[in-house]
């Protein structure tokens, strides 16, 4: 899966990078034990970390800690660089429901170390996304409850309101760094909550007016 759809509209987006905000919550920062961070945190995925709604998480043998994070996720409509912060919802096509999910044991090994995080965060199956909602039906993408279930059981809740950095800035920020083209996925970042899930696990994501990401872990 290296595409995504559009709901409403038949239509069928190529992914091309994943652009990932680390931190950007401020509760999920106190409990990983670390400071709000003054800029923001980017790392990135691959497009073969791409599954569908529905589809399963492989859990890579590297890990004994598999978490899972929800997230607002962004689908860019077009090109830019140094996108204005005014400007900035302009080149956005919809709003998705996406988990991050990460090998956290990987992760804080690499942490320690002062290593990329790539490997705990870019590995197949890493990066469930729903069907995208049209932006026009997102009037205010920060004011929108996301949470998730495991098996049922309430695991993250909370708001968009609580975003560090605003999705404007966010892309202003990435858009001068990266060029930003049709098709790119932001991830906004995850409230506080995560924690493990092991084989077997169903887990169901929900951003209000957005929609609903259900997987499921091999």
């Amino acid at each position: 899966m290296h595409s995504v759809t559009l709901r409403g509209s038949g239509r069928t987006i190529q992914v091309g990078k994943l652009l990932c905000l680390g931190k950007n919550y401020p509760d999920h920062a106190k409990e990983m034990n670390e400071e709000v961070p003054s800029a923001p945190v980017v790392f990135l995925k691959p497009s073969t970390a791409l599954i569908p709604d529905g589809g399963e998480v492989i859990v890579p043998s590297l890990t004994h800690e598999l978490h899972h994070e929800v997230e607002l996720v962004i689908l860019i409509g077009r090109e830019g660089r140094n996108v204005p912060i005014e400007r900035a919802i302009e080149y956005i096509l919809g709003y998705g429901v996406g988990l991050d999910m990460t090998m956290r044991d990987v992760q804080r090994e690499a942490k320690r170390h002062g290593e990329p995080w790539t490997v705990s965060k870019g590995f197949d199956t890493s990066a469930p996304v729903s069907q995208f909602a049209p932006r026009e039906e997102i009037p205010d993408p920060h004011a929108l409850g996301i949470s998730l279930k495991v098996n049922g059981a309430v695991r993250q809740q909370s708001n968009t309101r609580n975003m560090i950095y605003r999705i404007d800035r966010t892309i202003a920020y990435l858009s001068g760094i990266f060029t930003l083209e049709a098709g790119d996925l932001i991830f906004t970042g995850t409230p506080e909550g995560v924690g493990p899930v092991v084989s077997g696990d169903a887990l169901e994501a929900h951003i209000t007016s957005v929609g609903t990401l259900n997987v499921r872990i091999g």
